[in-house]
């Protein structure tokens, strides 16, 4: 069966002609992107992508959105799009449609992807476990976290606010970042600090502990100088989000009853090389009692470009199996 996958982002939005086959995706088509900026709704980026296909579009549908899946009216992050899902049908001349978050699309495609989608982290260099709980975390925006729970030839994708649990500092150097926090939000979430915005925060304690001024800097240009090396203090800026990475994805893992992690998101890949070199992987197992444990436990990075249509076109498919 051929579908059209959908990935709704704050800036883009992304099509392609899926192929779907018992509850799994086939084949993943050639993916267009448009601006979000340059459509009034996703009615008529439906219809631009359509008649840039040539052709009449499949009449199923899995999207996946960049915001909360919740009431008769979903509301986008970053996009003034608004979508009504009960008029999906008539507006987008579809029979069968799934809509999921974007998160949970991202959970769907680390359930059907294929090992070569990944690339080892830290812990046993071996595969995903097919039954148990793999945690899900992406480092991008926010901090997007779910649990795929795998039976027999079976899976299940939980969403969860995980990102917002509380940060908890492991020594003096993250203690003064939460406290710097602390000067501004009352409570300090894990999404403060592990997630592209956080790194600002991290950039100017360690300046201020250097006793060096503390210039005013957005996130992208911290990122763009610590990935390029040019500014010592954003590349130390950067060693510290990898090793508080590391440290969340541990603690969620353990929360969860994880046998299986993965490290998702574009800011994950922006940063892979970086990982592998890290203390990330000490962070991750460093648990107290439960160290042995942790480190029996394989991470991953995933790696496929585009997993937010392939995951929608998998929620599509699993929810409606035939």
């Amino acid at each position: 069966m051929e579908m059209v996958a959908v990935d709704l982002g704050g800036t883009h939005a992304r099509f392609a002609i899926a192929e779907v086959e018992d509850g799994r995706v086939v084949r993943l088509g050639d993916v267009v992107t448009q601006r979000t900026a340059d459509h009034a709704s996703l009615q008529t980026a439906w219809q631009a992508y359509e008649a840039q296909h040539g052709r009449p579009l499949p009449r199923f549908a899995g999207i996946s959105i960049a915001g909360p899946i919740n009431g008769d009216v979903i509301r986008l992050t970053n996009n003034p799009w608004v979508i009504r899902p009960s008029l999906i049908q008539e507006r987008l001349n579809v029979d069968r449609w799934t809509v999921v978050n974007d998160f949970a699309a991202v959970g769907h495609a680390v359930a059907q992807l294929s090992d070569d989608d990944f690339v080892h982290l830290c812990g046993p260099d071996v595969p995903l476990p097919k039954k148990g709980v793999t945690t899900v975390c992406g480092p991008g925006t926010g901090l997007g976290v779910a649990q795929v729970l795998k039976t027999d030839g079976r899976y299940h994708v939980l969403p969860t606010e995980g990102g917002h649990t509380d940060y908890a500092p492991l020594d003096s150097i993250e203690d003064a970042i939460a406290k710097r926090l602390r000067r501004t939000f009352t409570r300090v979430s894990c999404e403060r600090i592990v997630a592209g915005p956080g790194i600002v925060a991290i950039y100017e304690t360690l300046a201020e502990l250097e006793g060096r001024p503390v210039p005013s800097r957005d996130d992208k240009t911290i990122w763009a100088e610590a990935l390029d090396g040019t500014d010592s203090i954003a590349l130390a800026a950067l060693d510290r989000f990898c090793l508080a990475l590391g440290a969340v994805a541990g603690d969620l893992a353990l929360a969860q009853g994880a046998n299986g992690v993965v490290i998702a998101g574009g800011l994950g890949l922006r940063i892979k090389d970086k990982l592998l070199r890290s203390g990330f992987d000490q962070r991750f197992v460093a648990k107290g009692r439960f160290q042995s444990m942790m480190a029996a436990i394989p991470v991953k990075l995933i790696t496929h470009p585009q997993p937010g249509l392939f995951g929608a076109a998998a929620a599509f498919a699993q929810e409606h199996a035939q």
